[in-house]
């Protein structure tokens, strides 16, 4: 196991690298711990859980909604529940935004901690300490931004990831290495998923390399004034079109990269569309696709990095490296009519 601690604004995170969910126990005790999970996660992994009082929950993005948080709170005093209880999430982004974000409003706040179990998870959803739900078709319109006390990393958890998992995680990875990181999407451009799935050493250090660039990213600017925002690459109309058409997360980020590239090809003269296109399809995430422009620009309007005149989109000047440009309504509008 690899220990490390990394201190955000008010709080000081441990990252526990190539670790078991065996030791667990070292970070809390069973008395004073409550497990969040999925039936997905629980099913598979039943043994993992056993001793620990663990609530179990449905899995997947439409239960992300208020009425779970109400489901939730009402099992935490059902099981009395204190101040001094450590919620921990064990499962992929929903559970992980759920559980941060329950911890953040029971009794005004009680302690955390995630267990990544799916590869986004483990390289993006839980890491920075956004929590949230989301409202309707509306992603992660209401949550708060708090960080947890650890993050044990266990990859086993992965093997009994569907292909499709593998897929949403490398959305994500392609993200850190289009907008940060030039070295690492020629690293992928020259490997598979199969190719990490095969190899602990390698994937471990893909892991690692991902959870670095987002923690510093996060670190230098937590609240998202500025840097952090970054990090939206892909997601604006990403988002917009996720819960129009039920997508994963990783296929729906995808799309959304492959048109925020043309507009950067269009805005910047950004040169390499066709090379992140190519990478995208090789991980098996989809990229042109149709989609109603009038309906996703009405939810593009209500994004949360949106000001009254039109919204900040980050757009590539070259691979590994991005910039944010506030684009107006009108031109947003104008450009979506012509995907």
């Amino acid at each position: 196991m690899k220990k490390r601690n990394f201190t955000f604004s008010n709080t000081t995170v441990t990252y526990l690298f190539d670790a078991e969910f065996a030791q667990l126990e070292k970070l809390t005790t069973r008395e004073e711990t409550v497990i969040i999970t999925d039936e997905n996660v629980f099913d598979k992994h039943k043994k993992k859980f056993k001793g620990w009082n663990t609530i179990v929950l449905k899995q997947g993005e439409q239960y992300k909604v208020q009425q779970t948080v109400d489901v939730v709170i009402d099992q935490l005093i059902a099981l009395g529940a204190d101040r001094k209880t450590m919620l921990i999430g064990v499962g992929g982004g929903v559970i992980t935004d759920i559980t941060g974000y329950v911890a953040g409003i029971y009794m005004r706040g009680i302690k955390f901690g995630f267990v990544p179990t799916s590869l986004l998870a483990m390289v993006d959803a839980s890491i920075g300490g956004k929590n949230g739900i989301d409202v309707g078709v509306y992603k992660n319109m209401v949550g708060l931004i708090r960080q947890p006390s650890f993050l044990l990393y266990d990859i086993s958890f992965l093997k009994s990831l569907p292909k499709i998992e593998w897929q949403n995680g490398f959305a994500e990875i392609i993200k850190h290495a289009s907008i940060k990181d030039a070295k690492m999407f020629k690293w992928l451009q020259q490997h598979s998923i199969a190719q990490f799935q095969k190899n602990k050493q390698l994937l471990t250090s893909l892991i690692e390399q991902n959870v670095l660039i987002k923690t510093k990213v996060v670190i230098s600017d937590e609240f998202e004034q500025g840097e952090r925002k970054l990090l939206n690459f892909g997601h604006t109309l990403g988002h917009a079109i996720e819960n129009m058409y039920e997508l994963s997360h990783g296929q729906a980020i995808s799309i959304g990269m492959t048109y925020a590239a043309i507009l950067s090809q269009q805005i910047n003269g950004f040169a390499d569309t066709e090379q992140l296109v190519s990478l995208l399809s090789k991980y098996g995430l989809p990229t042109f696709a149709k989609f109603n422009a009038r309906k996703a620009f009405k939810i593009l309007r209500m994004d949360k990095k949106k000001d009254s005149k039109g919204i900040q989109y980050i757009l590539l000047e070259r691979i590994g490296k991005a910039g944010i440009k506030p684009l107006s309504f009108d031109f947003l509008q104008e450009i979506l009519s012509k995907f």
